[in-house]
């Protein structure tokens, strides 16, 4: 490196070492209960920032319920110009916020980055005749009323990865046969018993059941191969399915632009720690990371298409 690339570097380097001091304390809102997957990603953020020696100063509080949706009107409500306010999320909150009609958006709050992902399996027990997208796909034109889908809540990341097949395959969204069940494990439970067709879910919930052979994977809703995943994709079979479970980070409203920016410094610095994807790796998480604008525009690109896929679901009007 010349010493103009020397001095250029170490201009940078200050920068970003004044903007990540300036962020002294952080509060992390996690809406949902101790245990779930916003809050395993806020309290990841917080051991991580404090290994790293990022924030000082770090706390996370739980608001439960209504897919988010209560704590996010909880934090814009009291967090307004905060710069120590922030809040995790993810794509089940942007189809809660939809589906609920709520009083609060995502517009409300200042997006950061998108930190994790998991894309969607759909899987059919050992022993199913269905063993590829196009059976799947053929036994629905067939019947649909018969194809029956095991996933979570209904508006969720599940059932709208449902549709998008459904979509993709030709027939209605609104007239699949989804059956919402509580957790992943009572899912399960009813693949393996036969009582419904195929099952729905992040790769997490089904990556022990896959490995023992007990269910057979049918897809994933990446648009590539994924390495932890010997298994073709939706698209590679010729069928338009891609969504993903992402989760965020955001900060309060009305902060400033040097405000947002020492926060999105914090935010790079952690993403790209080994500490942060060592935590990703024994979780089976994926770094998606996505930020700042680009963040912004991927965010009105989804909550534009999951209005569309709501409303063909027959969720929303």
């Amino acid at each position: 490196m010349n010493k103009l690339g020397i001095a250029a570097f170490a201009a940078a380097s200050l920068l970003a070492s004044v903007a990540t001091a300036q962020v002294s304390e952080l509060r992390i809102m996690a809406p949902a209960g101790p245990g779930g997957g916003w809050d395993q990603t806020a309290r990841t953020i917080q051991s991580t920032l404090q290994s790293e020696g990022l924030v000082p100063n770090i706390q996370v509080e739980n608001v439960a319920g209504a897919g988010g949706t209560i704590g996010l009107q909880q934090f814009v409500n009291r967090s307004s110009g905060d710069p120590a306010a922030t809040i995790v999320g993810g794509y089940v909150m942007v189809g809660a916020i939809i589906a609920n009609d709520s009083n609060v958006t995502l517009n409300d709050i200042t997006p950061l980055a998108r930190l994790t992902g998991e894309y969607v399996v759909v899987v059919a027990a050992a022993d199913s005749p269905i063993n590829n997208a196009e059976d799947l796909a053929a036994a629905m034109r067939d019947n649909i009323g018969g194809v029956t889908w095991a996933g979570g809540s209904a508006g969720g990341v599940d059932h709208i990865a449902a549709g998008l097949f459904a979509q993709a395959a030709g027939v209605a969204p609104d007239e699949i046969n989804y059956i919402p069940y509580s957790g992943g494990g009572e899912a399960l439970a009813a693949i393996l018993g036969g009582q419904v067709t195929v099952g729905v879910s992040g790769f997490s919930e089904f990556s022990s059941q896959i490995e023992a052979g007990a269910v057979k994977v049918i897809g994933i809703t990446a648009t590539e191969r994924q390495d932890y995943l010997d298994a073709p994709t939706f698209a590679e079979q010729g069928f338009d399915v891609d969504v993903q479970n992402w989760r965020m980070i955001a900060a309060a409203p009305g902060i400033s632009d040097d405000e947002r920016a020492a926060l999105l410094d914090v935010i790079e610095t952690m993403a790209s720690s080994d500490t942060w994807n060592a935590e990703l790796e024994t979780k089976g998480w994926v770094n998606t990371y996505l930020a700042g604008d680009e963040f912004a525009a991927y965010l009105e690109e989804e909550i534009a298409a999951t209005t569309a896929i709501l409303a063909d679901l027959g969720i929303t009007e």
